[in-house]
């Protein structure tokens, strides 16, 4: 099934794409492979979740927000390309949480990003590998960032 068709299936919302807040392409598309630059996790009424897991929210929530981040990659990957369907696979993922010291969790968080590209694109193609790191900041106090490398389909 098709990245588009699996969306419409899940009934997922996307997000208007956010416009870039620095001097930045949001997708830079370099022979077969699309680099993402960094996303939060923009809502429907075009806010950020924010937030530090282990302060000011739990780690449900973070999850959440990490989940919000993908919809919000899906826009811009949508906006840039025309087309989800352009998407042969998640190569890479660099999962950044905004949490308190001791807070320990972070790959937990950003499964929530990661179970998403598994239910568009499949348990082999939405797969990648991935890195999933605290942070003590994140812009505008976002609860979590994501940048990402995905593989295009061969014209």
């Amino acid at each position: 099934m098709s990245a588009e068709a699996r969306i419409t299936e899940l009934r997922l919302e996307l997000p208007p794409a956010p416009k870039p807040g620095g001097i930045y392409h949001p997708v830079l598309v370099q022979g077969n492979m699309a680099f993402v630059s960094g996303h939060g996790p923009l809502q429907m009424d075009g806010t950020m979740i924010a937030g530090k897991v282990g302060d000011t929210m739990t780690e449900a929530e973070a999850y959440r927000a990490a989940r919000q981040v993908g919809l919000t990659m899906l826009a811009t990957l949508r906006r840039e390309l025309g087309n989800l369907d352009r998407i042969e696979r998640l190569v890479k993922t660099l999962g950044m949480v905004n949490a308190t010291p001791d807070f320990g969790n972070h790959p937990q968080v950003i499964n929530g990003f990661s179970n998403l590209m598994v239910e568009i694109w499949g348990d082999v193609k939405g797969k990648g590998a991935r890195s999933a790191v605290g942070m003590g900041s994140l812009p505008a106090n976002i609860a979590v960032e994501v940048e990402a490398i995905f593989e295009l389909k061969s014209d």
